[in-house]
């Protein structure tokens, strides 16, 4: 390689030797004055140009998001900002860029949204927000790997692909080669995975726990590091679909090991990446007290970002016991307010029967699950789905999903709210609030027709019930309904206050339960429980939101 680093550069001492660098124009002044950016830092490299001794015609080719590479003397700045600086003996541009098309872009030199980088992902690296966020990223990975090479930790590469669902830890991406539209079935009428491409369901990995435990058994202390994937429709903050987690297993380590590993590790990645991105963490920090500048003051954070990483790494972890939680608990403001409360020796009989006002045996759960094994009309449970020794099981009524509405209907109009089970991820607008099959046209966009109905999305997995929220109104012409209110658990930010509206054929397509009273049903459905029930396979799609 016969080029340098911008980084490396701006921390060299100026010399007579000549430099050579490549990179992608962030500015062009005056005909003069190039920014220059490889990526390598925050910081870009002023390049001094004599137009006098370059081409008029190359001059023009110099603009914002052009790849150039430039020779020259690397030599003490004449102005202020930086303490060096090129002067360009010779210049070729590597790439051309067009000022127009820049324009529309987020190379452009203004401030730009985290929504509006991510629109353009193929260019958000270049930013400054993404370059900084991506170097520190990079630190950090390597800084993991240093701190358990240096305590004696072994890598380990756990599968990606894996038919072992950890601890349930959270719903799984399938990994199959069989068809969408024709998968081939058992006699009992369940998608047959022997003949798929592993001979039995798999699916991408949600921890690496369970190999790194038996590699524990044998090499004392190892750990993994890589991606890991949970199929939740979770679009918060904290909950990606893919990300790399960290999973250390130590054969002999108790508590208070486990404790002192999580400390030191976590205190040693900090301390490493204060000490490398020192550049990139400045920046981050005053980007988020810009960005904090536009909220009251009660909501705005009491310590910069560097001073939360510096109060982590500075102080010792608070460590107490259960009992030590609950005095703390005890004797906090809230408590002392009376803002909650806390009951002693209550069972959970107990609470519901002091402070529910809900008959749980009038209440019963009606689904839509027209799948080929399920017949309309029967009664159905789920193996091993009951969570309580001793306690009912838990069934289900499948019915036509007219049956569904009208019993929620009924329910609504009575001032009762109706429990609904669905499937969040399809056709639904976050932000909006807002869940309609008519929310985007995918036929439009892929120029083809998607003709998988509800039946065929459940067989294949396609699609399951991830939800679980209340039915609050409804909207009506006549005896027809029109669309919904949702009371969602996600807080206020989304839809009106947290009310959500969905429509009628979004009900049709991705509502899988309700539970209503029983006094809302005709006999011939109350029948339907008066029935032993059929048992179903514990990985049914009816027993999903069980399996959280």
């Amino acid at each position: 390689m016969n080029y340098q680093d911008i980084a490396s550069l701006l921390q060299s001492e100026p010399s007579l030797i000549e430099v050579n660098v490549r990179g992608w124009v962030r500015s062009f002044r005056s005909n003069r004055f190039i920014a220059l950016n490889d990526g390598s830092s925050l910081h870009n490299l002023q390049c001094v140009v004599d137009y006098d001794n370059f081409e008029e015609a190359m001059l023009k080719k110099i603009t914002t998001g052009a790849a150039i590479e430039v020779k020259g003397l690397l030599v003490e700045s004449q102005g202020s900002g930086q303490a060096v600086e090129i002067q360009v003996s010779a210049l070729e541009i590597l790439g051309e860029a067009d000022p127009e098309e820049v324009k529309k872009t987020i190379l452009s030199p203004k401030r730009h949204t985290l929504e509006k980088l991510r629109e353009q992902a193929h260019l958000r690296v270049r930013t400054n927000t993404f370059g900084a966020v991506m170097r520190m990223r990079s630190k950090l990975s390597f800084a993991v790997h240093e701190y358990f090479q240096k305590n004696g930790f072994y890598y380990m590469h756990t599968p990606i692909i894996t038919g072992s669902d950890a601890e349930g830890a959270g719903e799984m991406f399938r990994v199959s080669n069989l068809s969408l539209e024709n998968p081939p079935k058992t006699e009992d009428g369940d998608i047959d995975f022997k003949k798929d491409f592993f001979g039995k369901e798999t699916n991408l990995t949600v921890s690496g726990q369970l190999e790194a435990e038996t590699f524990a058994m044998g090499l004392g202390k190892v750990y993994t590091f890589g991606p890991t994937f949970r199929a939740e429709n979770s679009n918060t903050s904290r909950h990606l679909a893919e990300f790399w987690m960290i999973e250390p297993e130590v054969a002999f380590y108790d508590l208070a090991d486990n404790m002192d590993l999580a400390e030191d590790f976590i205190k040693y990645v900090l301390r490493y990446v204060l000490e490398h991105c020192a550049d990139d963490l400045e920046f981050l920090e005053n980007r988020l007290l810009q960005e904090e500048k536009s909220k009251p003051q009660n909501e705005r954070s009491e310590m910069t970002l560097r001073e939360k990483l510096h109060f982590v790494v500075d102080n010792n972890f608070k460590r107490v016991s259960y009992t030590e939680a609950i005095e703390i608990l005890k004797n906090s403001k809230p408590n002392k307010k009376k803002k909650f409360k806390r009951f002693n020796n209550l069972t959970p009989l107990d609470f519901y029967k002091k402070h529910v006002d809900i008959v749980l045996k009038d209440k019963v759960c009606l689904i839509h699950c027209p799948m080929s094994n399920k017949e309309m009309n029967e009664h159905y449970t789920v193996n091993y789905l009951g969570n309580v020794t001793g306690g009912n099981i838990i069934s289900y009524g499948n019915v036509e999903i007219d049956v569904m509405k009208r019993a929620a209907v009924k329910s609504i109009k009575a001032g009762e709210a109706v429990w609904v089970g669905c499937d969040v991820s399809k056709m639904f607008h976050r932000d909006l609030g807002v869940m309609d099959m008519n929310l985007y046209d995918y036929e439009l966009l892929f120029g083809t027709e998607f003709k998988i109905d509800k039946q065929t999305k459940l067989e294949y997995g396609d699609s399951v019930m991830t939800h679980a929220m209340l039915l609050t109104a409804v909207d009506m012409k006549g005896s027809q309904t029109i669309k919904w209110r949702i009371e969602n658990s996600w807080g206020v930010k989304g839809g009106d206050k947290g009310y959500l509206l969905m429509a009628d054929n979004w009900f049709d397509e991705y509502t899988y339960e309700v539970v209503v009273d029983k006094k809302y049903l005709g006999k011939k459905v109350l029948d339907i429980f008066d029935r032993e029930p059929v048992a179903l396979n514990p990985w049914d799609p009816m027993g999903s939101l069980a399996r959280k």
